[in-house]
């Protein structure tokens, strides 16, 4: 039972209309006696009631209320067109892709490419730090913005895009392995050689008379191997993938297979060996420099390590169940080069897993592992110094000869327009 003060206090309140019942109680004398009757506590108090205006609660909404919104922090929300921030003179600026875009019809997204090279030109850091910008594009427009310096960088790889060439352009690109690095000790004086960063790669350039002497020198060689020629027909910008790539099937484990004996079934792995190159070339305005972004992988198996497993049998005897433990040699390019086009770039990538084992059995070609094919691989993978040999050939509408497109005829598989481009 309250105290007639309190009790007086709490009926006032019970009766007062609900736009009063926000009012708090807030004490200006307290005077607080305890006793126990049973387990009741008996507070007496002299509370003066103080309107004050009301607020929405910010407190968190307990946790068996119905349908109350999770706990935490919420995204606040605003309506309309935000004021996007300029403290660091940052401008918005639109630039026309049509003229590029419009001579694309059979590309699939070509605006994509004019912000990827303006990633690879600010990098992809001054996009998500301060100060503040962001880009965007389709196939009409490209929007930016930011800074005025950042600004003048997209403007340059802009006008590369818009005011260089439209029409497709011709590489030749060539794959090489050859057995003995010693092809430099004749070569050396024909080639002159250019920084890389990649660990173990040395790139070189070569005048066009040069290539056709070295290509004459090295095609005597026995130990040399002509893995891929091809002229390469890609939109100034865009992007082309070349790929050699089979299955090699292995014992991977055993399962429980009952009803049979031994009751035990073999299952099967799959590694894909091969190379697989990725290339995407930009010419500068008046088209005398060659920018090339490069991505090679390279995947081989040297070996298949073999391993028996003991698997009991109900008779209480051991099953020896073999199986394989591949060996596997990897080898990684992701580099951007950058030379006149009058000339042609040499990479040698050291001596790593040759892109391309030994000939085999024309059985293989169709992709299968049947009747023991499989054995008819070599047990040790080749190793060789891959070369690369790129040039640039000049408009594709005035060349013929081997050449895989990317707008018309055939096109070869294109890359995703995801993220590790860059």
């Amino acid at each position: 039972m309250l105290p007639a003060t309190a009790h007086h206090h709490a009926t006032a309140r019970r009766n007062s209309p609900p736009s009063d019942r926000v009012a708090h109680l807030v004490p200006t004398k307290l005077s607080v006696k305890l006793g126990w009757i049973g387990f009741v506590v008996v507070l007496t108090a002299s509370l003066t009631p103080v309107t004050v205006t009301a607020q929405p609660s910010t407190a968190a909404p307990t946790a068996g209320a119905t349908g109350a919104p999770p706990a935490g922090l919420q995204a606040k929300r605003t309506g309309g067109v935000p004021n996007l921030p300029s403290d660091s003179g940052q401008i918005w600026q639109e630039y026309d892709l049509t003229p590029y875009t419009k001579e694309l019809t059979n590309v699939d997204r070509p605006q994509q490419a004019v912000v990827d090279w303006v990633l690879r030109e600010t990098g992809t850091d001054s996009w998500f730090t301060d100060p503040f910008g962001f880009i965007n594009a389709d196939r009409d427009k490209l929007r930016v913005y930011h800074n005025e310096q950042m600004q003048d960088i997209v403007q340059g790889v802009y006008e590369r895009f818009v005011n260089g060439t439209t029409t497709p352009q011709l590489y030749g690109l060539r794959l090489i392995a050859v057995g003995n690095p010693n092809w430099r000790t004749r070569a050396h004086a024909m080639m002159r050689s250019v920084p890389a960063q990649s660990p173990g790669v040395n790139a070189y350039l070569i005048s066009k008379e040069n290539t056709a002497l070295l290509l004459a020198m090295m095609r005597g060689r026995t130990d040399y191997r002509e893995i891929s020629s091809v002229d390469l027909v890609v939109h100034n910008g865009q992007s082309q993938t070349l790929e050699q790539i089979r299955g090699r099937n292995y014992v991977q484990d055993y399962e429980p297979a009952p009803g049979a004996w031994p009751p035990y079934r073999a299952t099967t792995g799959e590694i894909k060996e091969g190379y697989r190159l990725h290339l995407s070339p930009l010419l500068s305005v008046d088209k005398s420099t060659v920018d090339l972004v490069l991505k090679c992988n390279i995947d081989q198996v040297e070996r298949l390590a073999k391993v028996n497993l003991e698997l009991p049998l109900q008779t209480g005897q051991i099953f020896n169940g073999p199986i394989n433990v591949p060996q596997v040699a990897s080898w990684r390019l992701h580099e951007r080069f950058r030379w006149p086009a009058d000339q042609v770039l040499l990479l040698s990538c050291g001596v790593v897993a040759a892109p391309e084992g030994a000939p085999n059995s024309s059985l293989l070609s169709q992709g299968g592992n049947l009747l023991g094919i499989d054995r008819l691989l070599p047990q040790n993978g080749d190793r060789a110094d891959a070369l690369m040999i790129i040039e640039y050939r000049g408009d594709a509408t005035q060349r013929s000869g081997n050449t895989a497109s990317t707008s018309n005829g055939s096109p070869l598989p294109s890359s995703p327009l995801s993220r590790g481009r860059y």
